[in-house]
């Protein structure tokens, strides 16, 4: 576990870094693992229509919902190596 949070970590870190912007679906990708990894399943309303983005990442994040910590936190290095 440890080894994994420490990969988690640093897979952050990359990912502020890469070579160049994701697409946008690989970018909510990125980002609802990093929530499942972080705070687990999806929490509070989903947001209206006017607010696109903000439901895009609400959606993005519901569709893991009951995914482990350690399978979230290990899909989420995987995209970032394969984004290197």
């Amino acid at each position: 576990m440890a080894n994994l949070k420490a990969a988690f970590d640093k897979a952050v870190a990359d990912s502020k870094t890469l070579p160049e912007k994701p697409d946008n679906m690989t970018l909510l990708k990125i980002y609802s693992l990093y929530k499942q990894a972080t705070e687990g399943d999806v929490q509070g309303k989903r947001p209206g229509f006017t607010d696109m983005v903000g439901r895009a990442k609400h959606d993005a994040w519901a569709t893991l919902k009951g995914k482990g910590t350690d399978a979230a936190m290990q899909e989420y290095v995987d995209l970032i190596e394969s984004l290197k």
